[in-house]
């Protein structure tokens, strides 16, 4: 129960951030990766306050014996850069590109403005099932 809660927390405060900072909004997220055109600035700086507080956090974990809302830490333990993970960081981009959402602001724009987000989000989920499907196939 504790950690359905934390997650639901976490989750509405991440989303109520990405729609006060306008990381809902493609048409800014669009102009962000517009740097030729009519520059907007505003996920540099949605961007640089995630990194300062991960930073903070990547300090402060190696000194904690366990984590305030679970039972282990679960922490990233590969390196690598595999041609999965380019090809995935390649359409994610190119995605964000077209659509200037990416799944959490998407997620979040389902409030603000459910028919575009609705026909993302169901892009997204086909992109997923058909990466599943590929990956079921090759092995």
């Amino acid at each position: 129960m504790r950690a359905a809660l934390t997650s639901i927390v976490s989750g509405t405060l991440f989303g109520a951030g990405l729609a006060l900072g306008g990381m809902t909004d493609p048409v800014r997220v669009r102009g962000f990766l517009d740097i030729l055109g009519d520059w907007d600035p505003t996920l540099a700086f949605v961007m640089g306050g995630a990194v300062i507080v991960m930073a903070i956090a990547w300090r402060i974990v190696p000194r904690m014996a366990e984590p305030l809302f679970g039972e282990q830490f679960h922490l990233p333990t590969r390196s690598d850069l595999t041609p999965s993970l380019i090809g995935g960081a390649a359409l994610f981009g190119i995605g964000w590109g077209i659509a200037g959402l990416c799944p959490g602001p998407g997620i979040a724009a389902l409030v603000i403005e459910p028919a575009a987000a609705a026909i993302f989000i169901v892009a997204m989920l086909a992109g997923m099932a058909l990466v599943r499907l590929a990956e079921g196939a090759s092995s």
